[in-house]
């Protein structure tokens, strides 16, 4: 519940057709029109979508305390913020007509965890909202940097609510890809180098991005927690640079290298960052609001921060900057003075940031999300490691054999793809691209040398020269073909079709 008001969770959905027969449609279409369906399916399926019946949930707290009466009694659908609504291309038939308004609910994609905790006997509510943006959404390699439109890709509203007897509590963090026009294409290798595409305006797209994020949220705090060195240090150096020749007074840029900072298991250096942030966190502050209506203070500004995947290490560092105000929001409460002084509160804590991390990089990158083991016990260990190792394992495979078919499902599920009258006869559906025929010859070469190279060194009895000269040539022939797979390495990962 957010103020009293319900808030649901999809658990399951169905796909109903409005004509029940396909004996109109041709083979070619029926296979086709079943891929389309399981791309709307995919998208349903991709953990969690939310809804309410009665409460705004597009929009944070401190927006709807803002609104004027007029605009609370619009219809849910008409004054929800589009950024925000991932069902906005499926409704449009439905919202054309005041009579079907009823049918038009709004519904968000991302993270809701709601709870009643206790301290010392006194209840309140408390929780996080992450909502995921429509603009630019996608998958993890297939969706980088920014578009013509100032839109980025991974973008998520995250706000963390308390709420009192009443009284009422917001802090909200946003995240986003580097907003320069960069791409970082699978091509099989395990981390391909992101590229900053040169001809491209950055200066007047990111400007353009920076001015609707100061219309929302006003002043802006950008972390940047990429290397600065090496590829990822290309991007931290023309995002420093775009942000300087910008010169925008409610633009502070706050770079920190996260990795080099905390190698060695040095987690305890993130407190730098916290401190060079906290009279940034000071003058932004956060929304309270008593019981009688009493607005005791409004946040003015965001931290805007990001990695190179908007995941793992941004999560770690929200978690931070959440965990600031929700000691200081509990103080103002009476409540306690430190989260710290009760075991069971920070777990707790902890435990729905980890949460988090993990829902949003599933919904990104396929996977849950890195370095949990820090947010969940605010320590680095060799088992979370190992575990994010796991991780890094399976976003490889994903990303470069099963995301190109989750880039298009999205792509459909959002209306950013329409299926075009006559696919399959009058014109060609776009899911009947060919492959090259490097696709099947060079894999099919390279099982047989790996099996003829394992026969040869496991049979024989004894090791002859000619025995010999064939594992050489077998395993000559493993190594070429492989390189001639990597090389070509594009040509072998699972490419969105649809634009």
């Amino acid at each position: 519940m957010i103020a009293g008001e319900h808030i649901y969770e999809i658990t399951s959905t169905d796909v109903i057709p409005y004509v029940i027969s396909t004996l109109h449609l041709s083979e070619k279409q029926i296979q086709n029109n079943n891929a389309y369906l399981q791309m709307i399916k995919t998208v349903l399926n991709t953990p969690h979508f939310y809804f309410s019946y009665t409460y705004d949930l597009s929009h944070t707290m401190q927006r709807l305390h803002n609104t004027t009466p007029e605009f609370l009694q619009m219809p849910l659908h008409e004054r929800a913020d589009t950024r925000f609504v991932w069902n906005s291309f499926l409704m449009q038939d439905l919202a054309s007509s005041p009579e079907q308004y009823k049918f038009c609910l709004p519904i968000i994609h991302g993270y809701v965890e709601l709870m009643t905790a206790f301290v010392n006997s006194i209840a309140f509510n408390w929780g996080i909202v992450s909502r995921r943006a429509i603009h630019r959404a996608g998958t993890r390699l297939f969706s980088r940097g920014i578009d013509s439109n100032g839109n980025v890709s991974n973008y998520v509203e995250t706000e963390q609510l308390v709420e009192f007897n009443g009284d009422r509590s917001s802090f909200v963090q946003t995240r986003g890809s580097i907003p320069l026009f960069w791409q970082q294409i699978p091509n099989l290798k395990y981390k391909p180098k992101p590229l900053l595409i040169q001809h491209e305006d950055h200066q007047t797209v990111c400007s353009r991005h920076f001015d609707a994020q100061i219309f929302h949220y006003g002043k802006q705090v950008l972390v940047n927690l990429v290397n600065q060195h090496g590829p990822e240090g290309v991007l931290e150096k023309a995002y420093r640079d775009i942000v300087h020749r910008i010169n925008n007074p409610d633009v502070r840029y706050e770079a920190f290298d996260f990795h080099a900072e905390c190698r060695r298991m040095r987690w305890d250096r993130l407190n730098v960052l916290m401190d060079r942030l906290a009279q940034d966190q000071e003058q932004i502050g956060y929304f309270l609001l008593l019981r009688d209506g009493t607005l005791i203070s409004a946040q003015d500004g965001v931290f805007r921060t990001n990695c190179i995947d908007c995941l793992d290490r941004t999560n770690v560092v929200q978690s931070m900057l959440a965990k600031r105000v929700f000691n200081e929001v509990l103080s103002k409460f009476n409540i306690l003075t430190k989260i710290e002084e009760h075991p069971f509160l920070e777990d707790f804590f902890r435990q729905v940031w980890t949460n988090n991390a993990d829902v949003i990089s599933i919904q990104y990158s396929g996977t849950g999300a890195l370095k949990t083991d820090f947010t969940r016990t605010g320590k680095r260990s060799k088992i979370g490691a190992l575990k994010d190792g796991v991780n890094s394992l399976t976003r490889y495979y994903k990303n470069n054999f099963s995301d190109g078919f989750r880039q298009d499902a999205t792509e459909l599920f959002l209306g950013r793809y329409i299926i075009q009258e006559g696919e399959c006869t009058l014109i060609q559906c776009p899911l009947e691209s060919e492959r090259n025929w490097r696709y099947a010859t060079f894999p099919l070469v390279l099982l047989v040398a790996s099996a003829m190279l394992v026969a040869h060194i496991i049979m024989p009895s004894r090791y002859t020269t000619e025995v010999l000269l064939y594992m050489l040539f077998w395993g000559a022939m493993v190594s070429g073909t492989f390189a001639t797979i990597i090389h070509h390495g594009k040509q072998y990962v699972d490419k969105p079709k649809l634009l």
